[in-house]
């Protein structure tokens, strides 16, 4: 009985003139199945390039404000730790000049003294200033920025995941994100000019 299945099922399909089989029928079910599936597949690596798009900006400003922004105010924080160091340092020398005697050998390194001392106050001053002014800056630029991101990530993935093209490439457009054309690179230097 086995054996008689191939045989009956070799029956009914059908062949062309030639002796070839004639799935034409089946080229044109597949063909329609194939191109919707292609088209498919078009919009989702389309969607894809979009979302992925307004992940590299998502990633691209938190990095900055982590390893620009942060780094930038650190930076100026220690300047001004070793600003508060040498101001000490050189108010404590002035204390000790003027605590001793007062004579012709001592008058020139008090003035001296008294002359660094006043430098290294007003370069301790300016960079108390500055620390003062970046961490305010940091805070508000923070605050923004992570709550511009979070909402900008947040829509794109929603816009993503319930397949909502137009939401996606609008929440691009909210935040003014380019996105590059897919092979199209850079424009060559004498193509600028």
């Amino acid at each position: 009985m086995d054996q008689e299945s191939p045989k009956n099922s070799a029956a009914e399909i059908p062949v062309t003139s030639n002796g070839e089989v004639d799935d034409s029928h089946e080229h044109n079910f597949n063909r329609e199945e194939f191109g919707y599936n292609a088209d498919t597949q078009k919009l989702l690596a389309k969607n894809g390039e979009t979302l992925l798009g307004a992940i590299n900006f998502f990633i691209a400003s938190v990095n900055t404000l982590v390893n620009k922004t942060i780094e930038d105010t650190l930076m100026t924080v220690k300047q001004y730790e070793s600003a508060r160091i040498e101001y000490d340092a050189y108010r404590t020398d002035l204390e000790e000049l003027n605590l001793g005697p007062r004579d012709a050998n001592t008058l020139p390194k008090i003035e001296q003294s008294q002359h660094l001392f006043q430098a290294h106050k007003e370069k301790y001053d300016k960079m108390r200033n500055d620390v003062s002014i970046k961490l305010k800056f940091l805070e508000e630029n923070k605050v923004k920025v992570l709550h511009n991101q979070l909402v900008l990530f947040h829509n794109a993935i929603a816009a993503y995941f319930a397949g909502n093209q137009k939401q996606l490439e609008q929440t691009l457009k909210q935040f003014h994100i380019k996105l590059k054309s897919p092979g199209v690179d850079a424009p060559s230097w004498l193509e600028e000019q």
